[in-house]
C-alpha cells in the first residue's frame, strides 16, 4: 500500500511539475526564495506592533523564532530519518522532470521545510490576528500555498513532501500561537 501511495505521489509530481513553462519559471523561483518574503514579514511585524505593542511584538518575535526553529529542525530530522530522495535525485524521475533551479538541494526531501516554514507563520498570525486584521488569514494562506506549490514546480519536492510540511507547519503554528496567547495573559499584554 505504501509503495502504491509513493507511486501515485511520483505520478502527481510529474504531472504538476510538467505543467510548468519557461514563461512562469522566474515567478516560481521568486516565490520559492525565502528572502523575497521579507516585505510580508515586515508588514506582519508592523501589524504586531500596532495590535499588541512592544511587549506583545517581543513575545511574537520569540514565538516565531522558536516556531521556525522547531519546524525547520523537525524537517531535517525527518529528511535524514526517512531518507526519501528528492525527485531531482531519483534517477527514475529526474530523467523526465523539469528542474528549474540550477541545483537540486540536499539528497533527501521528506518533508518540505519551505512548506512547514510558510504554513507555520501563516497559521500563527491567522490565530493571533483573528478578528483584528480583516482578510489577513486569506492573504497568509494563499501566500503559504504558493510557496509550498513552488517546491513542486521547481522540481525539488514531491506533493506528499509538501502536504506533510504544510500539516506539520500548521500544527506548530497553531501550537505556538496558543503559547503566545498564554504568554500575553501572563505578562498582561
Amino acid at each position: 500500500m505504501l509503495e502504491q501511495l509513493l507511486q501515485y505521489d511520483k505520478e502527481l509530481f510529474l504531472f504538476l511539475n510538467g505543467l510548468g513553462t519557461e514563461t512562469w519559471d522566474a515567478f516560481w523561483m521568486f516565490m520559492t526564495t525565502t528572502r523575497n518574503s521579507a516585505p510580508l514579514y515586515l508588514l506582519l511585524l508592523y501589524l504586531s506592533y500596532r495590535n499588541f505593542g512592544w511587549k506583545g511584538t517581543g513575545i511574537i518575535l520569540i514565538s516565531i523564532a522558536l516556531l521556525i526553529t522547531c519546524t525547520d529542525q523537525l524537517s531535517n530530522f525527518f529528511k535524514y530519518g526517512i531518507g526519501r530522495l528528492r525527485p531531482c535525485h531519483e534517477p527514475e524521475v529526474s530523467s523526465t522532470m523539469r528542474l528549474v533551479k540550477s541545483y537540486c538541494g540536499g539528497q533527501f526531501g521528506y518533508f518540505s521545510a519551505h512548506a512547514a516554514n510558510s504554513f507555520g507563520p501563516a497559521i500563527f498570525f491567522t490565530v493571533m490576528f483573528r478578528n483584528k486584521v480583516k482578510y489577513i488569514s486569506w492573504v497568509l494562506l494563499l501566500w503559504a500555498c504558493v510557496v509550498a506549490y513552488s517546491r513542486i514546480y521547481i522540481g525539488v519536492h514531491y506533493p506528499l513532501d509538501v502536504v506533510t510540511g504544510a500539516l506539520v507547519g500548521s500544527l506548530f503554528g497553531w501550537l505556538w500561537a496558543k503559547l503566545a496567547i498564554f504568554a500575553f495573559q501572563k505578562t498582561g499584554v
